[in-house]
């Protein structure tokens, strides 16, 4: 036998069992065979018992050095009695876990393949713009000419400083290395500070506020929280005719209090909704600066504090976004 663990025990029965006999055999023949065989009978049970068993474990043994080879496709799952069995059960239940991880592991390296290869095209974008301005501003003579390429230097310029801060936030979040404040914030307070950077580009686009804010306090970053606010206000604004009007009404009830942005813009074709709010997703009347990052942001800053953010809308009647900040998370 190969299985020293198995042979041992099993000379060591024999050799019981011949002792015994020659005892018996001493006193009475008759007692002496039938000692022989029952020892016998008992060895050989036990000898196939033991084959059975260390042929299970050399079965387990097997697979197992066929899953750290990366085979995850069989199937070892038995739901008979027994301590092998119930071994067994346990080990599928862990390899169906690392399956589980393995495959995540596969679309996480695909989505950072994907996500690189965006970022590489939002940033060659400006990139190409800038290098073309800055060789006609070396060739330029004309002063007016040379502000014109500086202007638009500087244009480019912000576009990638704002894409990759926003690039950096997205990644913080993913990464899960941000600590959100949780203090009670009032939501005014809050759609208020979001509205500043735009009162100027609403008043440009001769565009009507409408506000009908009933105040509450919600537990949030506020600097985070106005900032998910003012990219969504953004994208409303750039959707939204000059003349238009946007609407931001905050009602509570009792499981949730919500913030609901609307516009009365072009809105948005069925088929492209479910995907406003993937990165650097843009929609056929997305505008040119725009690189589908803001509302991915949004969505993520909301998430990772226990609040949702989802859309409706009708194509030539405008988008409602609507923010619910649940009172209670079960």
């Amino acid at each position: 036998m190969k299985n020293k663990d198995a042979f041992i025990p099993q000379v060591i029965s024999v050799a019981i069992t011949l002792i015994i006999s020659g005892i018996c055999f001493y006193f009475n023949i008759a007692a002496g065979f039938i000692c022989i065989f029952l020892g016998a009978v008992l060895t050989a049970i036990a000898i196939i018992s033991n084959n059975k068993r260390y042929k299970k474990l050399n079965e387990l043994n097997n697979y197992l050095s066929s899953v750290c080879s990366g085979n995850f496709d069989l199937d070892i799952e038995e739901n008979t009695e027994g301590e092998l069995s119930i071994l067994k059960n346990n080990l599928y239940k862990v390899i169906v876990i690392l399956r589980s991880q393995n495959e995540m592991l596969k679309k996480d390296k695909l989505y950072l393949s994907d996500s690189l290869a965006d970022i590489s095209h939002q940033l060659k974008t400006p990139l190409t713009s800038i290098m073309v301005m800055t060789d006609l501003l070396k060739d330029s003579q004309s002063d007016e000419k040379r502000a014109e390429f500086i202007s638009v230097i500087e244009n480019q310029s912000e576009k990638m400083k704002w894409l990759i801060t926003n690039l950096l936030k997205l990644s913080r979040l993913d990464a899960g290395t941000v600590e959100f404040k949780t203090e009670k914030v009032s939501i005014d307070e809050v759609i208020k500070e979001s509205l500043k950077p735009f009162m100027i580009t609403l008043d440009l686009k001769n565009i009507n506020l409408n506000l009908e804010t009933e105040d509450f306090l919600i537990q949030a970053d506020k600097n985070w929280t106005a900032e998910a606010f003012e990219n969504i206000i953004k994208n409303c604004i750039e959707h939204t005719p000059p003349n238009g009007c946007i609407s931001i009404k905050c009602e509570q009830t009792n499981l949730f209090d919500f913030v609901t942005v609307s516009d009365n813009g072009c809105g948005i074709e069925p088929e492209e909704l479910p995907h406003i709010f993937e990165r650097f997703y843009r929609g056929k009347n997305s505008s040119t600066d725009s690189v589908g990052i803001g509302l991915a942001l949004s969505k993520a800053i909301f998430g990772k504090q226990k609040a949702s953010l989802g859309a409706q809308s009708k194509v030539g009647e405008g988008t409602t976004f609507t923010i619910k900040f649940y009172k209670a998370i079960i």
